[in-house]
């Protein structure tokens, strides 16, 4: 569930004008799973950007606090959303932790990193969702030592269906900044995209581990 449809829209408009996202419909991308995909997304580069970080962190603990109430501690995923977890918790007056997608080889073998005590509320920050299973993984570890997870937010979701139904399994309410639907209408209204491009953007869309550009 995105926040509003003025923030999904805004949260669009600065991910693209840094090029955090990118949209290709003509020479697509080729994802780690394999997949073709004409967009990116690495929503790090944020970071990069001090007037658009602040917009997103203080959008990010405003979402939270709005949907979860005020945790005891804030948890990221590793990589991409320790440093916009970071800054959610310092806005919030937070502890931080972050949740690594396996236990290090060595020394204490965390695979959270930072101080979570047994019982404590927390909220999962995100930048970026696409099929869910390392964000869940991520939740899996918390409830493991004993955290209760109240629920996520992230920057920007794809929207698969395949990610809805994994965190509705895992009964894991999931809010976001903005959406794939967001996105591509922003990038219409900016004529980033023309009609045939939003096109061949939907239909990956709808099927994206089957899709290929002919």
């Amino acid at each position: 569930m995105i926040f509003n449809k003025n923030t999904a829209k805004k949260t669009a408009e600065v991910l693209l004008s840094i090029n955090a996202i990118k949209l290709s419909p003509d020479a697509p991308f080729t994802w780690a799973s394999g997949w073709k995909s004409p967009i990116y997304c690495d929503n790090r580069l944020l970071l990069s950007y001090p007037t658009i970080r602040n917009y997103i962190k203080a959008e990010l603990a405003k979402h939270l606090e709005t949907n979860f109430g005020k945790p005891d501690v804030i948890a990221g995923v590793a990589t991409g959303a320790i440093g916009v977890g970071a800054l959610v918790a310092d806005a919030m007056g937070l502890p931080f932790v972050y949740v690594r997608p396996e236990a290090k080889k060595h020394g204490r073998q965390n695979k959270i990193e930072g101080h979570l005590e047994s019982g404590q509320n927390v909220v999962v920050i995100e930048d970026l969702i696409s099929t869910g299973k390392s964000s869940l993984n991520a939740v899996d570890a918390l409830k493991e030592a004993g955290a209760n997870v109240k629920g996520m937010v992230a920057v920007f979701t794809y929207g698969f269906e395949l990610s809805k139904a994994n965190f509705a399994e895992h009964n894991i309410a999931l809010h976001t900044l903005s959406d794939y639907d967001s996105l591509l209408e922003q990038a219409l209204d900016t004529g980033y995209i023309n009609e045939k491009e939003l096109t061949i953007l939907s239909q990956w869309n709808n099927n994206p581990d089957q899709w290929d550009l002919k």
